[in-house]
């Protein structure tokens, strides 16, 4: 069967390309999470709430899809309930409620940028953008930090299960001692063995690196890159007086 890596690199390309999720990520960072635009833009931060699920599901991510799906249920399920609730639980609620639909959105939406953007698409894009090399480099580290460092608390937990050491175990008192510090010594280790990682790549050398990964705008990034420039002209134009 013929290969090339031109071949290899089309198959493994994402839905979107990296410089469209960093946007829109920013975007429910500020409009979504960050409330910009109150009531009058509730139409536009409901279509940027269902993005990062519609995404999550065109890359066939279906525990994250629907993890994040439960929790924001679970969020808006709150302030349902809320009024209807005594005292302090309603006030409990209101809070509870009002993070997680805030928050969940843009949390969903960075954890797909992440599972779907390798380091070298990440960096290439931040090339194209012409972003100096003392933020790519430790941003890209981050980049692949987070999942390595999920996968060592994942296997710390493993570990520690079969000893009945966990919450509901034997040995509850003992979880901070031989899961938090074992993982808080791990993430010391991953991130210092990263840096030399990225440095032996050439991360940070005086000359131009060269990518084989392939990125680049196609339809979909089109059109929601358009859909994210029509919802800042449109908060332009509400703080402008010019519609309500």
């Amino acid at each position: 069967m013929p290969y090339s890596s031109r071949e290899a690199q089309d198959k493994r390309r994402a839905f979107l390309d990296p410089r469209t999720k960093l946007v829109l990520t920013a975007l429910l960072a500020v409009f979504v999470m960050g409330g910009l635009g109150g009531d009058r833009m509730k139409a536009i931060k409901a279509c940027l709430s269902a993005l990062p699920f519609l995404l999550l599901l065109a890359e066939r991510k279906w525990t994250r899809f629907l993890r994040g799906l439960v929790i924001l249920v679970l969020g808006y399920a709150l302030l349902y309930v809320m009024p209807y609730l005594p005292g302090v639980l309603r006030h409990i609620a209101l809070f509870c409620g009002g993070m997680l639909t805030r928050f969940v959105v843009t949390v969903v939406m960075g954890d797909y940028l992440i599972s779907t953007t390798t380091v070298s698409e990440f960096i290439c894009g931040m090339e194209h953008m012409h972003v100096p090399e003392t933020l790519t480099v430790p941003v890209s580290v981050m980049f692949r930090m987070f999942p390595t460092i999920g996968a060592e608390w994942r296997s710390i937990r493993r570990a520690m299960r079969m000893r009945g050491i966990y919450l509901a175990g034997t040995k509850p008192e003992k979880v901070l001692e031989y899961q938090l510090v074992p993982m808080i010594t791990s993430s010391v280790r991953v991130g210092e063995e990263l840096s030399a990682a990225a440095l032996t790549r050439g991360l940070g050398a005086p000359i131009r690196r060269t990518n084989i990964c392939r990125i680049g705008f196609r339809v979909q990034d089109i059109v929601l890159l358009g859909f994210s420039g029509l919802t800042v002209m449109t908060w332009v134009l509400i703080c402008a007086g010019v519609t309500g």
